[in-house]
Formats: C-alpha cells, structure tokens, sequence
C-alpha cells in the first residue's frame, strides 16, 4: 500500500534521540539533578510507545467487539488508578471512586461521539474508538487529578472555616460546596488554557498527525474540534463525579467533617 507521508525508519528515530541531548546537557550545566530522570523517562517513552504500536496495529485488525471493549477497560481502569496515584492524600475508596468516574465519563462521550456524532460503522471500530477514547481518558486523568487533590487539601487547609459552619448547623453542603466548586474549577483549567490558544500558539498532536498522514487540513480540524469538544466534556463529568463522590465521603450524611479518613500519600 503506498503512503502519503514521509515514513520515519528506525535509524531516523534513533537520530532523533539526539535532540533529548539537549536536555542533558542543560541539566548537567545548571546542576538540576535531571539527567537520570530525564534518561529513564526517554527510555520508558520510546519503550511504551513502540510496544503500543505493535499493539494498535494488531488491534485495527480485529472485528471482535469483546477484544476491543475489553482494551478500552483495561485503558480505562489504568487512567483511573493514575488519576489517583498523583494526589498526595488517599482515603478509602478513593481509587473506586476514580474508576467509577473515568468509567462513566469516557463511556459516555465516547459513546455519544462514535454513535451519535462521527456515526462509525461498526461502533466499536478500533481506528477509531481507541485513540478517541485515549485522548479523552488522558484529559480526564488529569482533570481528576487536579481537582481531586485540590478539594482535599482545600478542605484541610479551610478545616477551621468548615467545622465553625457546621457547628453553627449549616449542611454539609453550605459548608463544603466551596470547595467542591474551586476544585471542579481548578481542574478544568488545563482544558480551557488549552482550548484558549488552540491554533494561535499550539497546533494539536492529532490534527498535526492526520495533516501528516496527508489528510485534508480542513477534515482534520473538523476531527480535532469534535476530538476537542470531547475532552472538556469527559474532564468536566469525571471531574464533577470524582469531587462528589469525594465529597461525599469526607463529609458525612450526619453533616461531620471527616478528615481522618485521609491519609498522607506514601511515594
């Protein structure tokens, strides 16, 4: 089959590792203790993305729509414990809850966007479910992520301010709909500083991907708007869920704040 781009061969690529010297040597210079770091995440890098090459072009293969649900959770479940993993208070069920989010978020946009917008025949096509799905599932974990940590330690840091109104009888809701509301906010930041300079200062890895495969420019920004408009809605449902559900937990139904359920992350 004949190619409309440029095809980068494996001695291309390892030149090209070159260009992460530069990052070495900057370290090395200034002192930043970086190198090691920044060695190891180019080898998991360029590992993690080879492996998963061979993997999409086995799954664009397949017609089995249980092989390809199955991937999708096993994607599913990985952004879920990632989300929590960068938080630096856990709390019981907190990775469940996570889960639970990423789940119901991820399955629904991306359900809505390959039935209802992009009308993909059959549904479960691979080329198209799992890197749509991916690029939800990585927003949406950093969504939670942020928003997530920023309403635990929200609340530690306004304990007093929250115990003072529910001694005074407020609800659990009066007292902490604060905070929830700062952390579904802080963790939509990234979505919209992102969708503000969206062709002005950065152009996107998937319409930059399909103008390279030799796409029309004008067709891969239509994907990259749908694509675009599924993140935001997947990070503001897993993020709206997470912080509920958390919420939830750590304000008790008998209106107590509880923040002995949360524990110090161990790294």
């Amino acid at each position: 089959m004949e190619n409309n781009y440029i095809v980068i061969g494996y001695g291309q690529l390892a030149l090209s590792a070159l260009l992460i010297l530069v990052n070495v040597a900057l370290s090395a210079v200034l002192r930043l203790g970086l190198a090691q770091s920044l060695l190891i995440g180019t080898l998991r890098m360029v590992v993690q993305l080879l492996l998963i090459g061979f993997v999409l072009e086995w799954l664009f293969t397949q017609d089995n729509a249980l092989i390809i649900l199955a991937i999708a959770l096993v994607m599913t479940a990985i952004a879920g414990v990632a989300a929590v993993n960068r938080t630096q208070r856990r709390f019981v069920g907190i990775y469940w809850n996570s889960l639970l989010s990423v789940l119901g978020a991820s399955a629904l946009v991306t359900g809505f966007a390959m039935v209802g917008i992009i009308r993909v025949q059959p549904w479960y096509d691979p080329q198209y479910l799992i890197p749509m799905l991916g690029m939800v599932l990585g927003n949406t974990l950093n969504g939670i992520s942020l928003g997530l940590d920023r309403f635990m330690e929200g609340l530690i840091g306004q304990r007093d301010q929250v115990e003072t109104l529910l001694a005074l009888g407020a609800t659990r809701w009066e007292a902490a709909h604060g905070q929830v509301r700062n952390a579904i906010r802080v963790g939509m930041i990234p979505t919209i500083n992102s969708m503000m300079v969206m062709g002005l200062v950065s152009l996107p890895g998937m319409m930059t991907g399909q103008i390279l495969a030799g796409a029309d420019p004008i067709d891969a920004v239509r994907y990259q708007i749908v694509i675009l408009f599924m993140i935001a809605a997947g990070a503001a449902l897993g993020l709206f869920g997470v912080v509920l559900l958390a919420y939830r937990r750590l304000l008790s139904p008998d209106h107590q704040l509880r923040l002995d359920y949360l524990e110090k992350a161990s790294r």
